[in-house]
């Protein structure tokens, strides 16, 4: 299984996804689950997906053969705008579907494919979408501040806590830290290392790319710290004062019911 988010806030995007599949007693594999596509100066896209990794990854090289094939067909480099961009990655994985889906379900395989794209073409400001199995999509708007695919109620509840459009960057990224950590810690199949992508408005560059491991300083320590937190905040609660002082009485076990 997969997790992966992306945030859209005024200031930018916020992208980051875990890299386990296949997670079992004795089998671990890694592979990256986030693409980004770039020009510099012009455009910058990120490409993050979650479900049959076979399906995930073809779409990624269709996407890269369009653009080395330089045969006049809009591509992701050269689409104007990031709905056409969204509908380039949408009939990739139509055309996947078309080729491998029969195949698959005689396998009995489900063909199962969640993509998240953002990014931010010259001339417009950034956008992001959720792009279905059957390849179509839904667009961020002003009142859907992010996109999660792939494992996503463990880290959901913070995310809608914590971060609005006005949010920054910094904000942002440590939000999606303790999300992917409160997920790592309630699924085996999700884990270290992680892609962390972080693209500034209107910069049309990535501004950051980088891979978090165990060995990772700052990601170490907001896990203990939120873990404490947590606990913290849990013992100053209140406790139920309509349950009284007086000892809660045991309810009898079906075992020791005597008939």
């Amino acid at each position: 299984m997969t997790y992966c988010v992306a945030m859209l806030l005024d200031t930018g995007l916020v992208f980051l996804s875990d890299s386990r599949t296949s997670a079992g007693v004795d089998q671990i594999n890694t592979f990256r689950k986030t693409s980004v596509f770039q020009s510099p100066g012009e455009r910058v896209l990120v490409l993050q997906g979650a479900g049959n990794l076979a399906i995930t990854q073809a779409v990624g090289s269709v996407l890269r053969e369009q653009i080395d094939s330089r045969d006049g067909r809009d591509t992701l480099m050269t689409c104007v705008n990031m709905f056409e961009a969204a509908r380039l990655v949408g009939d990739a994985l139509r055309e996947v579907h078309r080729r491998d889906a029969r195949s698959l379900k005689e396998f009995a395989v489900e063909f199962n494919a969640s993509l998240i794209l953002g990014g931010q073409i010259r001339g417009e400001p950034p956008r992001l979408f959720s792009i279905y199995a059957a390849g179509n999509f839904i667009e961020a708007t002003p009142e859907t501040t992010y996109f999660q695919v792939g494992e996503s109620k463990y880290g959901k509840p913070i995310i809608d806590r914590v971060i609005r459009r006005s949010s920054s960057l910094k904000e942002a990224t440590k939000c999606a830290l303790v999300s992917m950590d409160s997920t790592i810690r309630s699924n085996l199949s999700v884990g270290l290392p992680l892609d962390l992508v972080i693209v500034r408005r209107d910069q049309l560059t990535v501004a950051r790319h980088m891979s978090i491991d165990e060995d990772n300083e700052y990601f170490r320590g907001i896990r203990t710290r939120w873990s404490d937190a947590l606990r913290e905040a849990f013992t100053e609660l209140p406790d139920p004062e309509w349950l009284g002082d007086r000892p809660l009485v045991s309810v009898p076990r079906s075992s020791d019911v005597k008939v």
